[in-house]
């Protein structure tokens, strides 16, 4: 199919896609819709019986066996965030934009994967493609709940290297920050105001505060830069003549890959009193392998590259991947959300450029 017919089609199906609401952990009428559209794209270029479909709740499996050893997976998120104060509720164009929640992040990744998946499947790579659920919000039943399915049936093989799908410009994210968000609750005692207690919860927690302000992590890294942290929420008391007997305060620590995210929660619950709880574990930072394929052919096709400061399902994979896509993280979740035409074609050409370059080494 011609460059022009797959954007056409791309851009149709992300109008398509967007106008069905699909807040994480609800993407059950968008991945039926997908579903079916895949079908009928398998069935009007003869791929039905050449690649294997498969769904693991609202996630969609596509895979195209060919003479390669070495799989790769290409993965975009379906689900968005929930709609804020303004966003468009169905897509708009206006002025060469597509607007509508989920357009940039990441519905364009996702068709333009789907587009490069479907032209090259059969070709002398090993192609996997997931469409996944529950990135938004970190959930279990997203890409975590695929490569555990992949992992325990005996057809489809587990990847060696991925794209993973965001907004990136299109230039490659060849590392990602860490992040741990830490909730953390300092004690004191309840008491009248006019009684001059001492042991005063918000007192306490300004403590560790400090203690946090002014802490410094001393590994650096080459690639992902240092890592550091901010208070960004507190939240106590109950009424002006009260001490309150608890405050609580959020930390946000992006962190590069000469830490682990459990090591960070041990030297901070050393340092400071309070008590401080890790909402999640997971969001790991990542570094693309020095020397890899994925890494070679980004310098060879001459693709910029950069460290992203935001997380995504990069950090739920153990193989060499890099992060790229059309759009800008810029607009994501914002109720001007958009993508343009152009980066849709950007977006389809850039994929299947790599794809071809990394059949060449593979």
């Amino acid at each position: 199919m011609k460059s022009k017919k797959l954007d056409s089609r791309a851009i149709a199906l992300l109008e398509e896609m967007v106008s069905i609401p699909a807040p994480s952990s609800q993407e059950e009428a968008r991945s039926a819709f997908l579903r079916k559209k895949i079908l009928s794209y398998l069935k009007d270029e003869g791929l039905e019986d050449k690649v294997i479909m498969a769904g693991i709740k609202n996630n969609i499996i596509l895979y195209s066996p060919a003479e390669s050893k070495k799989t790769l997976l290409m993965c975009a998120h379906m689900d968005t965030v929930k709609p804020s104060e303004g966003s468009i509720p169905s897509p708009a164009w206006k002025a060469g934009k597509l607007y509508g929640l989920g357009t940039n992040d990441d519905g364009a990744s996702a068709v333009c994967m789907l587009e490069a998946f479907l032209s090259h499947a059969k070709g002398k790579l090993n192609l996997l493609l997931a469409l996944t659920a529950e990135e938004e919000n970190g959930g279990a039943n997203g890409l975590p709940l695929v490569l555990e399915y992949i992992k325990k049936q005996k057809v489809i093989p587990m990847p060696d290297l991925a794209l993973v799908g965001e907004p990136t410009g299109m230039k490659a994210a060849v590392g990602e920050k860490g992040l741990l968000v830490l909730d953390a609750t300092s004690k004191g005692t309840r008491s009248h105001a006019a009684h001059l207690q001492q042991d005063n919860a918000i007192y306490n927690a300004v403590k560790d505060i400090e203690t946090l302000r002014k802490f410094k992590f001393r590994r650096n890294s080459d690639v992902t830069g240092p890592t550091h942290l901010a208070v960004t929420q507190i939240n106590a008391g109950s009424a002006h003549n009260i001490v309150p007997d608890t405050c609580t305060f959020v930390v946000d620590i992006r962190f590069n890959e000469k830490y682990t995210p459990e090591e960070i929660l041990r030297i901070l619950s050393v340092k400071t009193s309070c008590s401080l709880k890790a909402r999640n574990l997971k969001h790991r930072c990542c570094v693309t392998p020095a020397g890899s394929p994925l890494w070679e052919t980004v310098q060879e096709l001459g693709i910029e590259t950069y460290v992203s400061p935001t997380s995504s399902d990069w950090a739920r994979l153990t193989v060499p991947a890099i992060k790229i896509g059309p759009g800008e993280s810029s607009r994501s979740h914002k109720a001007g959300e958009y993508i343009t035409k152009g980066e849709i074609a950007g977006g389809i050409k850039g994929y299947s450029l790599i794809i071809k370059h990394l059949q060449t080494k593979l």
